[in-house]
């Protein structure tokens, strides 16, 4: 086991956490939780990490869930000790990550997702990220890759039979979504209890649907007669995903091929009519188009899987103490 520096000052160091500054109550906001040989990790950086990792504060975890919220705190501070370990060793043998580098790989997950620039950032920001958070993290997977490739001297292989049995497991992963391109004319219901305006608005929507059924152009009818979204472009309603429709939508343009419109769709609002534009069917992409992108996945897989084993062996080596 590594000797541990310099003990008495980290205990001292706690002692002072603990009896430090607190709130009028008493209530201790930070203090030493983990030493990892002459490094700490504080009650502050802990709570940080989990509102990082599950999106909820610690005291909305624990008034859920207590049991739930003690061991997610566990596992977290587990992580955050492997990571200070991981980094010791990345200092001690001078790993470092060049800012090329570091490009290279953001323009190659960029090329696997087939991502432009602002598609990368755009995924970024629903996850909570800048762009420079997210080098960052990069830089530290890549450092971690580094590790591993200076600790475990085998290097390796994903097999072709790997690709194919993954692909084969993971259909749903590379398959493109359904989706349609649709136009719309709505006849708004301004009386949802005067029954005579909507018998009249019926038959003018039936007036409507037998014109275009005599072959009028719908864009046409749209700019004169619609009072909905999109009148003034012919009734251009944009694209959705088939399964993201509003299932009395999604039921009245079953079956509807492109050109063709639906029958009235009576809402309680008005009366609408579809217009099947475009149809984009759902499909499962080649292996050769997601090959290269597998291979990655199943790469880091195989480093996690050593990693985490060769910190496991690594733990053993340094002085570590969790104190709750």
């Amino acid at each position: 086991m590594k000797p541990f520096r310099s003990i008495g000052l980290f205990f001292l160091v706690a002692f002072l956490f603990v009896l430090g500054p607190s709130r009028g109550s008493g209530e201790v906001f930070n203090r030493v939780v983990a030493i990892v040989n002459d490094d700490v990790i504080t009650l502050y950086e802990l709570n940080q990490k989990i509102r990082e990792m599950t999106g909820l504060t610690p005291e909305t975890l624990r008034d859920k869930d207590e049991g739930r919220y003690l061991e997610t705190r566990r596992k977290i501070l587990e992580l955050m000790i492997n990571d200070k370990c991981a980094k010791e060793k990345i200092r001690e043998l001078g790993i470092q990550i060049p800012p090329e580098r570091l490009d290279a790989a953001i323009e190659t997950i960029k090329r696997r997702n087939q991502w432009t620039h602002e598609d990368l950032l755009a995924m970024l920001k629903q996850e909570g990220l800048t762009i420079e958070a997210y080098r960052e993290e990069l830089k530290a997977e890549l450092e971690r890759i580094e590790l591993i490739n200076a600790q475990v001297k085998a290097k390796i292989i994903i097999r072709e039979e790997e690709i194919e049995q993954y692909y084969k497991d993971h259909q749903e992963d590379f398959s493109s979504e359904e989706t349609v391109q649709l136009a719309g004319i709505f006849l708004i219901r301004r009386n949802p209890k005067d029954e005579e305006e909507f018998r009249n608005l019926k038959l003018k929507g039936e007036d409507i649907l037998a014109r275009l059924r005599n072959g009028e152009d719908f864009a046409r009818l749209a700019k004169e007669t619609s009072q909905g979204p999109g009148a003034d472009e012919g009734g251009d309603l944009g694209t959705f995903k088939v399964d993201q429709l509003d299932p009395e939508l999604g039921k009245a343009l079953e079956g509807l091929e492109v050109g063709q419109v639906t029958d009235l769709i009576i809402k309680a609002n008005g009366i609408q009519i579809l217009k099947v534009i475009k149809r984009q069917k759902a499909e499962v992409k080649p292996l050769e188009e997601v090959r290269e992108k597998i291979d990655a996945t199943l790469y880091q897989q195989e480093v996690n899987r050593r990693y985490e084993a060769w910190i496991q062996e690594l733990r053993k080596e340094t002085y570590t103490k969790i104190i709750f």
